[in-house]
């Protein structure tokens, strides 16, 4: 880095913290972060319907005391984003989810870990803040989903996630070319990208010194002990266990479990008032960041019409770069963002100081544009002008 140059001055963008990420991480990793399924129309399709939606900025206001905080199940929280689970995310980083887990709970956002992430709950126990999330992919066996259950309460995870979009696995044609397969293996062809980038490969060998190096989905352990697979390379050991949820499984789950019941992977408004009945506190609008589904419609585009057929808190992620999206999110309507894919540039950007910097970046982006519309709370998105661009 420059001498004398801050990290603002050398990342003061998303943008940035990706370019030194994709120049840090061996290819096959960047792949794994970066990618998209099929052609990638639906990736494209975030940032494009995004960029679309305008806000008719304000003059003549005077100054503003600008207050980025809001409410989601009923406590304050000083931002309106969060880190969305990330499978496998140690992969990405080493100790990807201890890294992120320990800024969340130091600035009181919320810290969504994955069932197939690798670390488990009880890993992340003595990290973990008041706003732990655990996502789950759901198990077909009774017995395994109660463990489950119990596994992430007493690891003091408040909030669970029921992952509806990932039926099947997609194809994720980049992962594929890349050479990387599920669970990861060091091939001789990856040995040769992991060569070339050692910050990465000491700190994988320093955190999996009794796994070969490289990471595996430690929540998973006691359940597949044993277990053999012939998966396609975009799959994972988790889908011997996982089923594909229905109604009823959805209601188990609400029977289950105490705190607030979130469902992930929701783009059609129909579904919304059965998941209000069903007794779902929150809808969270994803099409897996175009990970899973090619032909999806992007969040922003199906948000306003989810809006007007609830009354549930709205969660949004898919696309999200900064400040400003998140902005045009919640003026459509969605009550909180989550980020998954750009807490992981951060990190691999800048190793553990890489979450500070972009929650910092988040922030003073928002506080900006909030300037620029003449705004001081986050409430006040909803009275602005929408504007549809082209």
């Amino acid at each position: 880095m420059m001498a004398g140059m801050t990290l603002d001055q050398r990342f003061p963008g998303l943008d940035d913290l990706r370019a030194r990420a994709r120049a840090r991480l061996p290819r096959f990793v960047w792949e794994y972060l970066d990618s998209a399924t099929g052609r990638e129309a639906t990736q494209a399709r975030n940032r494009r319907c995004l960029d679309r939606i305008g806000l008719m900025p304000a003059i003549l206001g005077g100054p503003q005391e600008v207050d980025l905080s809001t409410t989601l199940f009923g406590t304050r929280l000083p931002r309106p984003f969060g880190i969305a689970p990330v499978g496998m995310s140690g992969l990405i980083w080493p100790d990807a989810e201890g890294h992120l887990a320990r800024h969340a709970a130091a600035t009181q956002i919320p810290y969504g870990l994955s069932t197939v992430a690798s670390q488990s709950p009880e890993d992340l126990a003595p990290h973990l803040g008041e706003q732990g999330w655990f996502q789950m992919y759901p198990p077909k066996d009774e017995g395994i989903r109660k463990d489950m259950l119990a596994r992430a309460r007493a690891a003091g995870f408040k909030v669970l996630v029921l992952t509806v979009d990932v039926p099947v696995a997609s194809r994720r044609e980049r992962q594929v070319r890349s050479g990387l397969t599920q669970p990861p293996r060091l091939t001789p062809r990856l040995l040769a990208q992991v060569a070339m980038h050692p910050t990465w490969a000491l700190g994988m060998a320093r955190q999996h010194r009794g796994d070969g190096g490289m990471p595996h989905m430690r929540t998973l352990d006691k359940y597949i002990e044993g277990a053999a697979s012939a998966l396609s390379s975009t799959a994972h050991i988790g889908y011997l266990l996982r089923t594909a949820p229905d109604w009823d499984y959805l209601q188990w789950l609400r029977d289950h479990w105490e705190g607030p019941l979130v469902v992930k992977g929701v783009l059609d408004a129909r579904d919304a008032p059965r998941l209000e009945a069903a007794g779902v506190d929150a809808i969270w609008i994803s099409n897996h960041a175009g990970r899973q589904f090619d032909a999806a419609p992007a969040p922003i585009e199906v948000l306003e019409e989810m809006r007007a057929a609830t009354h549930l808190p709205l969660i949004l992620d898919s696309g999200i770069e900064g400040g400003l999206d998140i902005l045009r999110a919640m003026a459509l309507g969605a009550d909180f963002v989550m980020l998954g894919r750009a807490w992981h540039y951060a990190l691999a950007a800048l190793g553990a100081a890489g979450p500070a910097h972009l929650h910092d970046i988040l922030s003073k982006d928002l506080s900006a544009n909030m300037g620029q519309l003449g705004i001081g709370t986050l409430a006040e998105l909803r009275d602005l002008r929408r504007l549809h661009l082209d």
